[in-house]
């Protein structure tokens, strides 16, 4: 019985194969979004960013290992109107011309089962950092993954709505931030 065993049990073990990891690295933007809410006079305002640059390493098996970078081009707001966008382009808001660009950079991700995790990082939006932490899925699609989740900021923390945008019973300081990265797998070490 032995001599039969170990043969059948070589043959199932070349037969699977060597066992790859995956890394979710090739973030695909037609695919992915940068979206946030904000309230006016009590009211929810949609909004997103058109532009953005996203890098990301995940390898759902190493999730502690996982990074992020993501540049964000506020020029490409779109906040629901031709007046709204130009409103926030300006200096009291987003001032554009001064800070092109906010980017979050990641320090940490902490599994909290389920599929579910939290990424903790940096945040800068107008020269100024804030510490954040957003709660995330991931789940596989095919050859693919879908990243999704959301946080809330306070405006004001980063001069965003300044002057007398400032006052928070017209536009509430708090903005929620929403994301989904669609990604392609690449086999670990290419």
């Amino acid at each position: 019985m032995a001599k039969i065993t170990y043969p059948l049990f070589a043959v199932l073990a070349l037969a699977a194969g060597p066992v790859l990891a995956v890394e979710y690295n090739q973030v695909l933007p037609d695919k992915s979004q940068v979206a946030f809410v904000s309230k006016q006079m009590g009211v929810a305002v949609d909004g997103r960013f058109r532009k953005f640059a996203a890098q990301v390493s995940f390898d759902p098996a190493k999730p502690e290992a996982a990074k992020a970078k993501i540049d964000i081009e506020l020029g490409s707001v779109d906040a629901g109107s031709q007046e709204a966008d130009d409103e926030v382009k300006d200096k009291n808001w987003f001032n554009i011309k001064q800070f092109p660009t906010a980017s979050f950079v990641s320090s940490s991700v902490k599994p909290l089962g389920g599929n579910r995790y939290e990424l903790a990082g940096k945040l800068t939006i107008k020269g100024k950092s804030q510490d954040m932490t957003a709660p995330f899925t991931f789940r596989q699609e095919g050859n693919g993954g879908l990243f999704e989740g959301s946080f809330t900021l306070k405006r004001l923390d980063f001069a965003v709505g300044a002057g007398p945008w400032s006052d928070t019973d017209t536009v509430a300081n708090e903005v929620q931030v929403k994301f989904k990265f669609a990604v392609a797998a690449a086999a670990a070490g290419t």
